[in-house]
């Protein structure tokens, strides 16, 4: 499985962006796909998830702002940021594991595929 984000760019506060996941070898229906940020000199940390069944989970500090939109295109997985706010500024994550469903989803050490990331700064 290997991961590629895109659509990282420079907003304004209220702004909103659209990051997409291509993933080679997914499969829809049994792979899981979660979103991670890390801004400089912090941990990264979670941002959303969706799991095989196409349900979705946030974290609480992107809820009624960011979704996973359901009508992906086949293998490409979004995260669509609405609101934007400069503390949302970080690089963006796409992570896989060949699970149905994962538990605890918020947790890094859950997934094992990762993209390189994609840079969203807020100002």
């Amino acid at each position: 499985v290997q991961l590629v984000e895109s659509g990282g760019d420079t907003v304004q506060a209220g702004g909103s962006l659209r990051l997409s996941c291509a993933v080679s070898g997914y499969t829809a229906g049994r792979d899981c796909i979660g979103w991670f940020r890390q801004a400089p000199g912090k941990e990264r940390e979670e941002v959303a998830y969706i799991d095989s069944d196409h349900s979705t989970s946030y974290a609480d500090s992107v809820k009624g702002r960011f979704t996973i939109p359901k009508d992906n295109a086949k293998n490409v997985l979004n995260l669509q940021m609405d609101n934007l706010k400069p503390e949302d500024s970080a690089m963006y994550y796409c992570a896989a594991d060949r699970a149905a469903y994962l538990s605890r989803w918020y947790q890094e050490s859950q997934y094992n595929y990762w993209g390189q990331g994609t840079q969203v700064t807020v100002s």
